[in-house]
């Protein structure tokens, strides 16, 4: 089998420049910038490369670019989770794997949240089941990377600036290989 390290590379050297659903930045630019925002406030190793590989479930499905605006949800989390997981830690691939719970749980616990959301992650939300209700939100703050995943949905909020100078793909190949399993 392939490298893991080098497949990833060549996925978002080949993927990357595709759109961010409706976002003024490319799928590339996105997933770079949730790990330079992740990077700079300290994160471990690992939450940098879930911040890193969040949306790779974008990057292996064949779905057009305004899915979620036909009423599709592109379930990137569930088919990046089954990526990530046979290669990939559980504190990265965790992670991962509840960054849209994460975004419905802040939606129900944090009042002003729902107001930061960008007009396609409302859209997304809607499709992805709205706020969780106070059950959902007591399971998800079970689940043992439930911190992490909020961490990584802020970074992810925010990785959405045009032209942003981050470092490329190549440069977090040695954090994708300390977080092998």
């Amino acid at each position: 089998m392939k490298d893991p390290v080098l497949k990833i590379i060549q996925l978002f050297n080949e993927q990357g420049d595709s759109e961010y659903g409706g976002e003024p930045v490319t799928q590339g630019e996105h997933a770079l910038q949730s790990a330079h925002l992740a990077m700079a406030e300290g994160a471990p190793s690992s939450l940098v490369v879930a911040s890193l590989l969040h949306d790779v479930g974008h990057l292996l499905h064949a779905l057009p670019d305004d899915a979620p605006e036909k009423g599709i949800d592109d379930l990137h989390e569930e088919l990046g989770y089954r990526f990530l997981q046979k290669y990939f830690v559980p504190a990265v691939s965790e992670p991962v794997h509840l960054h849209v719970a994460a975004k419905r749980y802040l939606c129900a616990v944090e009042e002003d949240y729902f107001a930061l959301l960008s007009e396609p992650s409302v859209i997304s939300l809607e499709l992805q089941g709205g706020p969780m209700s106070p059950i959902e939100c007591k399971a998800f703050e079970s689940n043992p990377f439930y911190q992490d995943a909020v961490r990584l949905r802020r970074f992810d909020d925010l990785a959405k600036i045009p032209n942003l100078p981050v470092e490329p793909i190549e440069f977090y190949a040695e954090l994708l290989r300390e977080n092998l399993k």
